[in-house]
């Protein structure tokens, strides 16, 4: 049954909070370890517990490539469907489809995106509290930090998309991230808006937050891959136009009656 009007725009509003409702719990309940620590850590800080908040740090760091990074890649793979038009899929099976299917490629992304911002954090905060004269390396350490974090939007978005290795799909992703920056970066600013507004709502973190941002980032990389791969498309078909155009005047030369008088 089919509603029109007003009961229609009502019925699909609610199908779709349900959709990104239950696409969000799946993705909290897979990473829960990595959101466990996160929420410790948030506390400690309040406190004042230095030591503590530094201890949350590593296990962050530990479960994050074996919790949070498949977790995201399965809730990545729903949203694809959904950017794609498909969006009658079945949600749990999706997900729990693409947790299985990418979770390698996921962890090892995840260990490797990992290992790079303790190393950019630490070297940020050594220059910036420690070498008082060294401090624009600190800047540009912070820089690439925010660069690194921002590509994991198409790392994502490009383990759930496309079929290749992990070292190219990381490569891609921060190439990506640095010719195409509008793109993403309007994801940063979506994906900040709306954690402060859960910030103000915290209970929207469990059930819409992750999901929205999931799809606005992977709308962002599908519409900057279908640009690039038109132009390609024409860049492709105006190559074979010119090598006609060469071939035909070539045949035009080579067709032509060669004068021998003297």
């Amino acid at each position: 049954m089919e509603f029109k009007g007003a009961m229609g725009g009502i019925y699909r509003l609610t199908e779709w909070i349900t959709r990104f409702a239950a696409s969000n719990l799946l993705w909290v309940l897979c990473a829960s370890p990595f959101f466990f620590f996160l929420v410790i850590k948030v506390l400690v800080m309040g406190q004042g517990m230095t030591n503590e908040s530094i201890q949350m740090n590593w296990a962050l760091g530990i479960v994050a490539p074996f919790t949070f990074f498949p977790a995201t890649s399965a809730l990545f793979n729903v949203v694809r469907k959904w950017v794609m038009g498909d969006t009658d899929v079945p949600i749990m099976r999706t997900f729990f489809t693409g947790y299985k299917e990418n979770y390698k490629q996921s962890m090892i992304g995840g260990v490797f995106y990992t290992l790079l911002v303790v190393i950019m954090y630490l070297d940020y905060t050594v220059y910036m509290t420690q070498f008082e004269n060294l401090q624009l390396i600190g800047i540009i350490m912070l820089i690439l930090l925010l660069l690194l974090c921002v590509s994991m939007f198409n790392f994502f978005s490009m383990v759930v998309h496309y079929h290749m290795s992990i070292g190219m799909i990381i490569k891609n992703a921060v190439l990506i991230t640095l010719i195409r920056p509008f793109r993403v970066f309007s994801s940063l600013l979506g994906a900040g808006l709306l954690c402060y507004i859960g910030m103000q709502y915290p209970a929207l973190f469990f059930f819409f937050i992750g999901s929205l941002i999931a799809w606005f980032a992977f709308f962002n990389f599908y519409a900057t891959f279908t640009k690039m791969q038109e132009q390609a498309e024409k860049l492709q078909a105006s190559r074979e136009e010119e090598g006609e155009s060469q071939e035909s005047d070539s045949l035009e030369t080579a067709s032509k009656p060669q004068d021998n008088t003297k």
